[in-house]
């Protein structure tokens, strides 16, 4: 197995042999699951420290599970009473957490490109759980895994996602790898929160969801960011909720098979009703478990440190 890489930053410049290799090696990881002792010593004596300047919970609950499932030690740098409330950089902070000997660091920033700036100052790993509305990639990975699991195969199957396309960093790293891995990717949300450009990438656009959901075998409901309603980009909550609420009714014209997906936090009965969150096609919390072992792949396959990045 050939990993040459040092960071994780994003999906877009992956290729498929890589992508399989994080499938694969998540496998096992996964099955370790079911073992009364749920650790390895994998990464005795490295230390994980997560920078996260947004909020989360999920994610960042994940990665640290991972870590520690792995032996890792695990610091969670507490922003609001850091050094950075005082006006550190971001570079001076990854180099204090540096010489802390962390060996990875795990960020999220509301800033595209942060992941990147640290790993090119930084020898430590760097792994991207999020930066502005670029990628979330290892959301994208568990997703991409997930679909895998189940389905047992990713190329040739029709790939939806609906809602707030135009801001969501999670659908960005699943068109790149699903695409990749020779899935069919179509998008469905009102016009203002879909990127007028998102053609150009093989990606069809359906405005009409019933339309678009005859045709999934997977769909990946995302969550619609209530902030944004500030902005004006659809009429009213009420009004998305009758156009693209994925319900019951929506549920009875898709495919039997077809699987429900949601990267969470949901907010139930606005992008998703209640009963199909809590269907027998919904793998949602497969989804949060999955995550621990696509996070573990992660962490064991850059272990390893070397020049190259995932960026290149």
């Amino acid at each position: 197995m050939s990993f040459n890489h040092k960071d994780l930053l994003g999906l877009e410049h992956l290729d498929k042999k890589t992508l399989q290799i994080i499938l694969d090696t998540a496998k096992p990881f996964k099955s370790l699951f079911t073992r009364s002792v749920k650790k390895t010593p994998t990464l005795i004596g490295k230390t994980v420290a997560t920078l996260f300047y947004e909020p989360s919970t999920r994610t960042r609950t994940s990665f640290e599970i991972a870590a520690k499932r792995l032996s890792a030690d695990v610091v969670n740098v507490a922003i609001n009473t850091s050094s950075v409330v005082k006006g550190e950089s971001l570079i001076d902070t990854g180099k204090t957490l540096e010489a802390m000997k962390a060996d990875y660091i795990i960020i999220r920033h509301s800033l595209a490109g942060a992941p990147d700036m640290l790993s090119r100052n930084l020898n430590a790993s760097i792994i991207n759980a999020g930066d502005g509305f670029h990628e979330h990639p290892t959301q994208g990975l568990l997703d991409l895994y997930t679909i895998y699991e189940k389905k047992k195969k990713i190329e040739g199957l029709k790939v939806l996602l609906v809602g707030d396309i135009l801001h969501s960093r999670v659908a960005k790293s699943n068109i790149w790898a699903l695409t990749k891995m020779g899935a069919e990717i179509a998008v469905s949300g009102p016009p203002t929160l879909i990127p007028s450009c998102i053609e150009s990438l093989g990606v069809k656009v359906y405005y009409d969801l019933d339309k678009a959901v005859k045709k999934a075998d997977v769909v990946n409901i995302l969550r619609i960011q209530l902030e944004r309603q500030q902005e004006n980009l659809f009429p009213s909550v009420h009004e998305y909720v009758e156009l693209y609420q994925l319900t019951k009714e929506r549920l009875a014209i898709a495919k039997s098979g077809v699987m429900i997906m949601h990267p969470g936090p949901m907010n139930r009965g606005i992008e998703i009703s209640s009963d199909v969150a809590d269907s027998i096609n919904a793998v949602i919390n497969e989804q949060v478990t999955n995550g621990i072992a696509v996070r573990m792949a992660v962490l064991y396959l850059l272990k390893p440190k070397r020049k190259n990045v995932f960026s290149d």
